[in-house]
């Protein structure tokens, strides 16, 4: 049972009707927030008003469907040949809205590369309700790139197509490579014009969320000394992502504990991957330990655990291997907020957020070295620590030798099936490194015994920068077909298949990308 279906109803947000604009014809104004089929069930809307504030999307020109999740859609209960008639092509730009919707865009503060900003909030996404999925699982449907709500702070509330179809791509393949994730429900080209830097084609990007709660929600109400708002907040979020924590002797600290445990399981998951989040910020940590916000995210090409992306990280703060102790730095914020809910007094209440807080590294450091022993094919007694110093000793190398890190694993797991190491050996810049590093391998290895582990955590593509940036260009110029290949090989990481072969390769220097951007 849903354990937020029990809470009271607060009335139905009042809208405007629809303007004109919207419509190019009476008989599209008739449905607009009226018969389409998603059912929702809201409960974010119930809460307090100053949790969020109640916005309809901006009207857009010229819509015109990219790409619908149908398995997605499906599990969500609703029709994906709905979603690609003009009706759904209209709710996922904005044009119009299902009966039972409440749009709104929540509230939220957040670090930005360390500095508090006490406002953020949606100032381009809106929230515009919640389904249960076939599973009983309450997600959040958001528009992102939908116009300016009371939150976009001077912007102008859009994106630009070029983010939309990156966070299409990045957010669906980690999820089939098993991460943690919000996930892609649509895609759509709007038909207007964004100005950044260069006048660019604008999109809107349909998000499906376990929920939007962010670290960054709760320092809101926490910035504002609004415990009441915090306590209303935190019943919430443990109704809804961590409900063991409400029979907890003290469930505001069992919540911490909760948060911790799935960013210590979530962070690891990334390095194994060679992802680079680019903007860890307070407002970009998910309660639910989910991965949100892809903007200036990557995939490392060559090894090295300063590798940084991002343009607006200039001092390298999220860099790879700084992502475990940026996490550790959030959750700390995070506990900040939850002191008046934790104990009667913070001199009470410090020290048990301390110590759950310290747990953080040993639930970090295991699930680190699991997921890396079995990427190297290392039995769980392979030595006294575990792997650890071996794994040191690998990390180092492939910084060293400058490897291509998805290769390095790729090809690895095929010299465990038996082939020539040749390919292996090409990766490095001294080959002779190479031979040295794969007899060490060779002496504590267990190949045959855990060659099904290697193949389940090293993925045989990622969503290469090249890859996606190729894809991204080819949109702009109104060619979605790299988009739609990208996508569909995307789907199954894991397996062999000659006809997406060349998205395997690591990219000609011409081709490397250096820096990404955020969507903004």
């Amino acid at each position: 049972m849903d354990p937020l279906m029990g809470r009271s109803r607060a009335p139905l947000c009042r809208l405007r009707e629809a303007p004109k604009a919207r419509f190019a014809n009476p008989e599209e104004r008739a449905i607009y927030y009226s018969r389409m089929p998603i059912p929702f069930d809201n409960t974010y809307a119930r809460l307090p008003e100053r949790f969020f504030a109640q916005q309809l999307p901006a009207p857009v020109p010229d819509p015109k469907l990219i790409k619908v999740n149908t398995s997605l859609a499906k599990q969500l209960g609703i029709d994906p040949e709905w979603l690609a008639s003009p009706e759904g092509v209209a709710m996922l730009s904005g044009n119009s809205l299902p009966a039972g919707a409440e749009p709104i865009a929540q509230a939220y503060a957040g670090n930005q590369f360390a500095n508090f900003v006490p406002q953020l909030g949606d100032g381009r996404a809106i929230l515009i309700g919640e389904v249960l999925d076939n599973d009983g699982v309450r997600r959040d449907i958001q528009l992102k790139g939908s116009g300016r709500t009371a939150f976009s702070r001077g912007g102008d509330g859009k994106a630009a197509l070029g983010p939309v179809l990156r966070e299409y791509i990045v957010s669906e393949a980690m999820a089939t490579l098993g991460v943690p994730t919000t996930r892609a429900l649509a895609a759509v080209s709007t038909g207007e014009t964004v100005q950044r830097e260069t006048p660019l084609a604008g999109g809107v990007f349909a998000r499906v969320a376990s929920s939007h709660i962010r670290v960054g929600t709760f320092q809101y109400f926490a910035a504002r000394e609004d415990v009441d708002g915090l306590r209303a907040l935190a019943d919430f979020a443990i109704a809804r992502h961590h409900p063991e924590a409400a029979i907890a002797h003290n469930p505001y600290l069992e919540f911490l504990r909760s948060v911790i445990a799935a960013q210590a399981k979530l962070i690891p998951q990334w390095l194994h991957l060679g992802f680079i989040h680019g903007v860890m910020n307070t407002d970009n940590v998910a309660i639910s330990g989910e991965t949100i916000d892809y903007g200036p995210c990557a995939f490392m090409d060559n090894f090295h655990p300063q590798c940084v992306f991002s343009s607006i990280d200039r001092k390298a703060r999220y860099a790879w291997g700084n992502q475990p102790s940026i996490c550790q730095w959030n959750l700390t914020r995070l506990a900040e907020t939850l002191l008046p809910l934790i104990a009667d007094t913070r001199e009470g209440a410090i020290p048990l957020a301390e110590t759950a807080l310290a747990e953080f590294p040993d639930q970090f450091e295991s699930r680190y070295l699991a997921g890396f022993r079995a990427k190297l094919g290392l039995d769980h007694d392979v030595a006294e620590d575990g792997g650890a110093a071996f794994l040191k000793t690998t990390v180092n190398v492939l910084a060293e030798q400058e490897v291509d890190f998805t290769l390095f694993f790729r090809h690895l797991t095929r010299v465990a099936a038996g082939e020539n190491p040749t390919e292996f050996t090409s990766l490095f810049k001294d080959p002779e490194r190479a031979y040295d590093w794969l007899t060490d391998w060779q002496a504590i290895a267990e190949p045959e015994s855990q060659f099904d582990a290697m193949r389940a955590a090293n993925p045989i593509l990622i969503p290469r920068n090249h890859r996606v940036e190729e894809a991204i260009q080819n949109g702009y110029r109104g060619d979605f077909a790299p988009f739609h290949r990208l996508v569909d090989a995307l789907a199954n990481p894991f397996s062999e298949n000659s006809e997406f072969a060349d998205l395997e390769t690591a990219p000609k220097p011409e081709e490397r990308v250096t820096e990404t951007f955020c969507g903004s």
